[in-house]
């Protein structure tokens, strides 16, 4: 996972919500320093976080972290 890119996901959707630094580390349970470091690509974004930071954003975690899934292409079609 590259840090800085997520954290500036995880900072461009929780613009979009509405939310501040502060009143999203109160939604989250988490100090303000936490969400500013996630935010910077400095501090490692732990799965149990992720998880509560997809859930709060109402958005997946694949769709934060950009994992997409593999697509089989090979459906049997020739």
């Amino acid at each position: 996972m590259d840090k800085k890119r997520i954290g500036r996901r995880i900072k461009a959707f929780r613009k979009l919500k509405g939310y501040t630094q502060i009143d999203f580390a109160k939604e989250l349970d988490v100090p303000l320093s936490a969400i500013g470091g996630v935010e910077r690509g400095s501090k490692e974004l732990s799965d149990d976080l992720l998880q509560k930071v997809a859930a709060t954003l109402e958005i997946s975690k694949e769709e934060l972290t950009l994992q997409v899934q593999e697509v089989d292409n090979n459906s049997g079609e020739s």
